[in-house]
């Protein structure tokens, strides 16, 4: 059997953890966890760590944060004053609210509560692994489908007429 290739869907049973041992997600004791490669459905470093494993390979990596969940950027930091918030919304320490930002085009993301005090509330839209490097223990369980490349994979085929 080859080993795992962009497009590939696989099932794997993994831990996450940050350098220190602290586990911050894990699929070890409940079913494998099934991604496609290639796909965005794990972070760049995972999908680059399962490329070639064949099923029942096991291993850990070191994954910088540019490669796992991104640098830490202060610029998505936002400090609210207190009276800028609706009187029935009652931030506190860790909430975590969907927000809709319109710029050029909408925009939703998640903000977590960082700091509240009768003055303001600080909200932060990094993710809460921003900036840290991360260590994932990777088992392949199985490789469920197999790409046969990119024109294999496309659902239809038709006839193109100018």
């Amino acid at each position: 059997m080859t080993g795992v290739k962009s497009g590939d869907t696989i099932l794997v049973r993994y831990k996450g953890s940050l350098e220190d041992g602290t586990v911050f997600d894990t699929s070890l004791d409940i079913e494998p966890v099934e991604c496609t490669i290639g796909c965005g459905d794990v972070i760049p470093g995972f999908e680059e760590a399962v490329i070639g494993m064949k099923v029942g390979d096991r291993k850990t990596v070191h994954i910088p944060c540019d490669q796992a969940y991104g640098p830490y950027h202060e610029k998505k930091v936002e400090i609210v004053p207190r009276d800028a918030i609706p009187r029935h919304v009652n931030p506190t320490l860790g909430q975590e609210y969907q927000v809709s930002h319109v710029k050029d085009e909408c925009e939703d993301f998640i903000v977590r509560v960082t700091s509240v005090d009768a003055e303001r509330v600080v909200f932060d839209a990094n993710h809460p692994l921003a900036g840290k490097d991360v260590v994932f223990e990777i088992d392949l369980v199985a490789i469920i489908k197999q790409s046969q490349g990119w024109i294999a994979d496309l659902p239809q085929w038709s006839v193109y007429s100018p």
